[in-house]
């Protein structure tokens, strides 16, 4: 083994023994017989070896696997002996470095605790016999997520180096299925290692290209900065294709998806790349990280028309092949998705960000778009210009990731742009110009950059890994940050009708979409000869309208009910402000309400919200910036998209003098002032309630103290759930309206909806009962999940 360390180096390949001296460093690679193992892992930590062999570090590699000793190291040498070195690469040197890299390398079986002590036992007994001190150890994890916790429990327990060496252990995604699963392996990790000692891969931060966005934008902050903003981008396009299906994956395929496999991680890690500030150290990995962060935060919710979601043909069959399922299953896992994301930053306010991805499609290749708006106008024939530098020509900077026409990592920018800078040792300029075009436009119209020496994306990783560069990976910050915004989608998309596609260049249009009123839809019809005969479109239900409890009722399926329910305001604004001047609409809290909020922002631009006066109709006892604030909520999904005067919203005072909801401080009376000062007769054109589950409505729960009878119309109530204190109307007050509609959504109100129907008027028991306009109307809106079960 002294040998295999300190071998006298005849080639300058390997380092002296005084270099040697500097620390040891032991790479354990778990799952070493695996496919990503065979496939990069090997590889990759092979280039690290003959990067580092003369850096003053001395290594060995241990492969570890469930197998036992004598065939796993067969399979694992049989692995090792195909590793290959770059075409740059003198071929005397790669032999003996290869050579080298096979005597470093062995085989442990580590299925036991016994099994670990004996590792961590063979490690310190090497570092003793050859007088070496430990610098780290780096743990790989190319295994199932499932396997995460005992191996991490193991390693915390008996393989960790001794003080003063440090410890790396890389993960592999998935990590976690939604917001709740990683949370719960996030904990699980968190009581085993540190998180500095953490390293979750995205192999995309990898990409060269991708790899390049912050370094490009921080090297061109003179050109981009005046135009890295919604004046000028017209849209971002984050693009990952492939031509493969999903065949021999399906297992793994029906519990994550398209949406989890790629556009949760690797498009939003370039997604984030864009959008977040520049820090002002691209290098430190905590302001990097800190700033994506701040990204995340600044994100629109996703809503279920904010994606559009297909499923190759073939897809439904092979997982019945290969999964042993009945014949009649139907999978409702897309493999195909286009999602249009909003950032409310003020930087990308309106910009469109478009990330899509997708199997058995007519072409593998990734890239990232930032398309530029196009302000001129050439009168001129362009005969007469430079093609290249004319400013009528498309404006745009393109991250190739790969493969497509170009087959390289690319980065591209409109010669009528700028001339960008590049780092000279790392990428270089192309020459020789062919005609291929990319985006239409030939390929002499862009200055274009490949890297001078392309490099795997794990290579890379494996890298940056060895020199402890975080910025490279996914925190747990990170991580939950990205869950936390996709889970909403994934909930809301779960059991939606999927566009049948039939795969590759016959495709045709079928998967063009287009973007409306912030939000995105396909734009042809769907054959009718792709469509399931047995699946119940929403479509094929009317709009019911009836009674419920005496009153009128509105029901059909949500989106239809929402769409039928936002034009019955729009009129009824239109035609207060046409009677009066002004419509004085209070709009209540909770879940319910966002899809209107959302419906009226982007399809009703006749409103007339100049005239409108917006009022609370409850409020939580929370500052209204805090996401449980239903002011919050109200501002996010409908205030900042529309123009209402802001003098004409009126939030609930619930934080006066720096308290909440404190009696003496008579925020109760002081709205009350307010909406006797500007509403005749205290009468609001329109009141829009939600139901509980419990019957409650506004925040009157059952047997409130205040707010159900009495003179009072502005009330401080108690709530049986977090956050307790609420502020609220009264039911006299609500009862004095020309109109109140009640608005009633989703199969978790199926219950509640059948009790109403059946009891008389007892608002103690069921405040929603006690709702009985004095001199105005009710109407109830209620969707058959609600009405129906």
């Amino acid at each position: 083994l002294r040998r295999v360390l300190c071998t006298v180096l005849f080639m300058g390949a390997l380092p002296s023994l005084a270099a040697v001296s500097q620390g040891h460093i032991s790479v354990v690679l778990l799952g070493a017989t695996g496919d990503l193992a065979k496939k990069y892992l090997w590889q990759g930590l092979f280039q690290l070896y003959m990067d580092q062999v003369s850096s003053g570090h001395s290594f060995t590699f241990h492969g570890a696997a469930l197998t036992a000793l004598e065939p796993g190291q067969r399979l694992m040498f049989d692995v090792l002996k195909k590793l290959a070195c770059p075409p740059d690469e003198p071929p005397n040197r790669c032999a003996v470095l290869k050579d080298q890299f096979l005597k470093l390398s062995q085989y442990h079986q580590l299925k036991t605790a016994e099994n670990y002590t004996a590792l961590n036992r063979e490690i310190e007994m090497l570092l003793r016999q050859e007088g070496l001190k430990e610098a780290g150890r780096i743990f790989y994890f190319s295994v199932p997520p499932f396997a995460y916790t005992e191996i991490a429990r193991h390693i915390n327990s008996s393989c960790r180096p001794p003080p003063g060496a440090w410890l790396r252990v890389v993960l592999e995604k998935p990590f976690g299925h939604d917001l709740e699963s990683a949370q719960q392996l996030a904990a699980e990790l968190t009581s085993f290692f540190r998180e500095e000692e953490m390293y979750r891969v995205d192999h995309y931060l990898g990409k060269q290209a991708v790899a390049h966005i912050l370094p490009f934008r921080d090297q061109n902050r003179r050109f981009l900065d005046p135009i890295w903003n919604r004046h000028h981008v017209e849209r971002v396009e984050i693009v990952l294709k492939e031509t493969v299906d999903a065949k021999g994956r399906t297992s793994f395929y029906e519990q994550y998806g398209v949406i989890r496999d790629v556009l949760q991680n690797h498009l939003t890690e370039a997604l984030m790349f864009l959008t977040m500030e520049l820090p002002a150290n691209v290098s430190r990995a905590e302001e990097v990280l800190q700033c994506k962060l701040q990204a995340f935060q600044s994100l629109r919710g996703l809503e279920k028309n904010s994606a559009v979601l297909g499923q190759y043909q073939a897809y439904a069959s092979q997982v019945r092949e290969e999964l042993q399922k009945a014949q009649d299953f139907i999978s409702t896992t897309p493999t195909f998705a286009g999602v249009l994301i909003h950032s409310d930053n003020l930087r990308w306010e309106g910009v469109p960000f478009l990330l899509t991805s997708g199997k058995a499609l007519d072409e593998r290749v990734g890239y990232v778009r930032v398309l530029f708006k196009n302000r001129a106008y050439c009168t001129q024939s362009e005969t007469l210009r430079d093609a290249g530098h004319s400013q009528c020509k498309a404006k745009q900077i393109i991250f190739y990731i790969g493969h497509g026409a170009l087959n390289t990592p690319a980065v591209l920018v409109s010669r009528n742009l700028f001339r960008p800078v590049m780092p000279e040792g790392s990428w270089k300029e192309a020459v020789g110009q062919s005609d291929l075009h990319i985006f239409g436009q030939p390929l002499s119209d862009y200055y274009v950059y490949s890297p001078v020496k392309e490099r795997d994306a794990y290579s890379v990783l494996i890298s940056n890994i060895y020199h402890g560069r975080k910025d490279f990976f996914i925190t747990t910050e990170n991580l939950l940050a990205s869950w936390g915004f996709w889970t909403p989608l994934l909930d809301s998309i779960s059991h939606q009708p999927l566009r049948l596609y039939p795969g590759g260049v016959e495709n045709q249009h079928l998967l063009d979409f287009e973007m409306v009123s912030g939000e995105v839809a396909f734009t042809l019809a769907e054959p009718v000869e792709l469509l399931n005969p047995n699946r119940l479109m929403p479509s094929d239900y009317r709009t019911i309208e009836s009674k419920f409890r005496q009153s009128p009722l509105v029901s059909a399926w949500s989106e239809d009910l929402i769409s039928q329910l936002a034009s019955d305001i729009e009129k009824m604004a239109s035609q207060a402000v046409a009677h009066s001047g002004q419509f004085h609409l209070a709009l209540s809290g909770g879940s319910s309400p966002v899809v209107l909020f959302q419906r009226l922002a982007r399809h009703h631009y006749a409103f007339p919200w100049k005239h409108t006066h917006i009022w609370l109709v409850d409020e939580r006892c929370v500052p209204l910036t805090d996401t449980e604030s239903n002011f919050f909520s109200l501002h996010n999904h409908l205030l900042q998209s529309v123009r209402v005067p802001y003098f004409n919203v009126h939030p609930m005072p619930v934080h006066l003098n720096q308290r909440l909801c404190v009696e003496e401080d008579r925020g109760t009376e002081l709205y009350a002032k307010e909406i006797t000062a500007l509403v005749a007769n205290a009468s609001f054109d329109l009141v829009l309630l939600g139901v509980g589950t419990d019957g409650h409505t506004a925040s009157l729960f059952p047997h409130s103290e205040n707010g159900l009878e009495g003179t009072q119309t502005v009330v401080l109530t108690e709530s049986p759930v977090k956050p307790h204190q609420r502020m609220s109307l009264s039911l006299p007050l609500i009862n004095k309206a020309r109109q109140v509609f009640v608005l009633v959504l989703g199969k978790g109100k199926h219950d509640i909806t059948t009790l109403l129907s059946r009891v008389g008027h007892a608002p103690r028991k069921w405040p929603i009962s006690g709702v009985s306009p004095s001199s105005g109307q009710l109407v109830w809106y209620v969707d058959y999940e609600a009405l129906l079960g």
